[in-house]
């Protein structure tokens, strides 16, 4: 067993020998098959093992890598002859009819799903957006706080900290572009408040806001001015949803557009489905037959 395997080695270092000369080229000729193993009537042959080989390895990497593949391919083999010598007929009878349906499905979903591509229309008004979720708002019930804010982060030795505290405060648009046009001295600018962000996302860019203390920070109309030793935060919360409430459409608006896409693509293939089959009555394909006794 040991002078075989040895044999086979030395046969595959000679093969990728002349593969690594080639520089590649030893698996794009044109030849016949070359069988590189047998197993009762099957054969691996030098093709099946084209894409191993990569033109980076060396001659001792490829040939150990072929060597497991021979090997491991000819276990294989032997346990599925084994097997269906072994298994009783209603069990392989079992295991062809699954590998039959398998394959059916592969193939035509396949087919399916690319003529779904060639025809599916993926443009979604805003009034259909508005619609569906009108519909449909019992279902969008939050998992998680939902806030609106505005907020900055200072350096900690921020030299005219107070001034931004008012703008952020009062907030009009001359407050605004003013804060604007210092963003470059802040750590973090988030100003627009009409945005829904999540509550955990919150915390992620203000560390000292936590589960401990942001029902006291994170609520509606709250302004917060905190500090550690990353910086200073100053921020005014705007709204708040709190678990349960209705998920505004401008926050699942993505989930929404998915769930229509993934909606017209079902009722897509119904439709071929339907069609592919009243092509094959009116052409004579498909027949059923009645029961005539």
């Amino acid at each position: 067993m040991l002078l075989r395997r040895n044999i086979i080695l030395w046969s595959i270092v000679i093969f990728c020998g002349l593969l690594s000369l080639s520089c590649g080229d030893y698996f794009n000729g044109n030849e016949d098959q070359v069988a590189l193993a047998r197993v009762g009537d099957s054969y691996l042959y030098k093709d099946d093992l084209r894409s191993l080989i990569t033109r980076d390895m060396s001659p001792q990497d490829s040939a150990a890598l072929v060597v497991n593949y021979i090997n491991n391919w000819a276990s294989k083999q032997l346990l599925l002859s084994k097997s269906k010598i072994n298994l009783p007929e209603e069990k392989l009878a079992e295991f062809d009819q699954l590998v039959a349906d398998y394959r059916a499905d592969l193939y035509t979903k396949a087919y399916l799903e690319a003529l779904v591509r060639q025809s599916q229309d993926t443009t979604i008004t805003a009034q259909q957006l508005q619609e569906f979720y009108e519909t449909q708002k019992e279902n969008f019930k939050l998992d998680e706080k939902l806030v609106q804010l505005r907020f900055a982060v200072l350096p900690r030795q921020f030299l005219n900290q107070q001034q931004v505290v008012d703008k952020m405060k009062n907030y009009s648009e001359e407050d605004k572009a003013f804060l604007d046009s210092i963003a470059v001295q802040f750590k973090k600018l988030h100003l627009n408040d009409s945005v829904w962000v999540s509550a955990p996302r919150v915390m992620a860019e203000i560390p000292a806001i936590d589960y401990a203390n942001e029902e006291r920070y994170l609520k509606k109309s709250q302004f917060f001015e905190l500090q550690d030793s990353l910086g200073v935060y100053l921020g005014k919360v705007t709204n708040v949803l709190e678990v349960n409430d209705v998920a505004p459409l401008s926050y699942i608006e993505p989930n929404i557009r998915q769930i229509i896409l993934n909606r017209r693509r079902l009722e897509r293939i119904r439709k071929l489905e339907s069609d592919i089959l009243d092509e094959a009555i009116k052409k004579s394909e498909f027949e059923i037959y009645g029961n005539n006794e």
